[in-house]
């Protein structure tokens, strides 16, 4: 049923209408894209689960086997990487990229047109910036350490941009920014101007960063979806004026 659900979402993008869903876009966007750059023409209806897809090209919406393979690569490289950082053992790091590519959950849910793998990819790279940040505090301020934590910022907005469970480790990455401040501040040694400086870095990065991309994502989102559709009825009638196809598109709205 889901695959159903969120390849007639990407299916709206292909054609430009307009609908209304409980989650952020990105996700559905990145599906549409995705379908688009693969010949997918849009007018397959999604009608019910199981229905064939006959003549419809829905291999690059699904992920053809090298993005399968490649994604399930990265995802089992990020962990390893993480494991290897936070244990510092190379065997534990490698046990934990092959329960990982081995794992049926995983392999099943990246041949399907749904959400989690895309959410998983920017939760995992979100928790791998975040470790490898953590890795770079002797070296403030270096390029490294502006790389790593711009990278979280971005994680951050695009797990959250494709589901609001991605809340959970925008949690986890704003607890062990707080714990790291409290560090600092109680850092003798540094001056309140430099705790002043990593501050604002923080909130550059983790807050004013992502808050700006998930915003940049609706722009692009109501910029697409332009046509009438299913999800009119969920917003004014100035906003229905804007789309094309609508009965009132167009018309004049008194204050």
């Amino acid at each position: 049923w889901d695959e159903t659900h969120f390849g007639k979402m990407g299916s709206y993008y292909i054609n430009r209408t307009f609908f209304f869903d409980v989650h952020p876009p990105l996700g559905k966007m990145l599906i549409g894209l995705a379908g688009y750059l693969s010949g997918y023409d849009g007018t397959f209806p999604f009608q019910k689960p199981g229905d064939r897809y006959e003549q419809h090209n829905y291999i690059g919406m699904r992920g053809v086997r090298l993005y399968r393979l490649v994604s399930s690569c990265l995802a089992s490289l990020c962990l390893s990487i993480q494991m290897l950082e936070l244990s510092k053992s190379l065997p534990a790091a490698l046990l934990t990229a092959f329960i990982l590519i081995f794992d049926t959950g995983c392999i099943t849910l990246s041949q399907y047109i749904l959400l989690d793998p895309i959410l998983m990819f920017f939760l995992m790279g979100a928790f791998l910036s975040m470790v490898k940040c953590n890795s770079c505090a002797n070296r403030p301020f270096s390029a490294s350490w502006w790389f790593w934590l711009s990278l979280t910022g971005v994680s951050l907005a695009g797990a959250m941009g494709v589901k609001f469970v991605g809340l959970f480790v925008v949690l986890l990455v704003g607890l062990n920014t707080i714990c790291d401040l409290w560090d600092l501040l109680g850092n003798l040694s540094l001056s309140l101007v430099m705790f002043g400086k990593h501050l604002l870095a923080r909130v550059l990065c983790l807050i004013m960063l992502p808050l700006a991309l998930y915003t940049a994502m609706f722009a692009v989102h109501f910029a697409v979806l332009n046509r009438s559709g299913p999800g009119d009825g969920f917003f004014s009638s100035a906003f229905q004026s804007q789309l094309i196809g609508n009965n009132l598109h167009n018309v004049s709205i008194p204050e």
